[in-house]
Order: structure tokens, then C-alpha cells, then sequence
């Protein structure tokens, strides 16, 4: 496995529930500039497959990393453009 990205910015979203932790991470990425990482940081468990989905299916970002971590999902989404 790859080291853990560094990441530019961290959205906490422990707590809520789909369809807030993606709502959130696209408002965060839409501050950030290409090349920045942002860390999103989930206890819903349905984030792993929303966030990964919803990064597959938009255009300037890409999913680098899920760790899963008790009931911690750790996301590292890219800005590529």
C-alpha cells in the first residue's frame, strides 16, 4: 500500500449521514485549487461507495486513498483541474 496522501485541506463530516458528507466534500473541492488534496473524514459507512462514485463520475477530481479505521472512513480526494 502507498503512503497516506498529504493532504491541503480536512472536511469533517463524523456525524452526519448521506447525502451531507458528499454535498460537503463537492462544496470543499470547489474552494481548493488543482493539485490540492482534501481529507475528508466520515463515520457514515455508506460514504465509501458514495465518495468513490460520485469522484468516478466527476470530471477534475480523483479518489487517492480510502482507510477505513474502526468507525472512521478517511477519504483523500484530489482536485485535478
Amino acid at each position: 500500500m502507498s503512503s497516506t496522501p498529504t493532504a491541503t485541506e480536512t472536511l469533517d463530516v463524523k456525524g452526519q449521514s448521506c447525502p451531507m458528507p458528499i454535498v460537503k466534500t463537492k462544496q470543499a473541492i470547489d474552494d481548493l485549487e488543482a493539485g490540492d488534496v482534501l481529507e475528508v473524514l466520515a463515520t457514515d459507512s455508506g460514504s465509501v461507495s458514495d465518495i468513490q462514485g460520485w469522484a468516478e463520475g466527476t470530471d477534475g477530481v480523483e479518489l487517492l486513498e480510502q482507510i477505513e479505521d474502526d468507525d472512521l472512513y478517511t477519504h483523500y480526494v484530489e482536485k485535478t483541474a
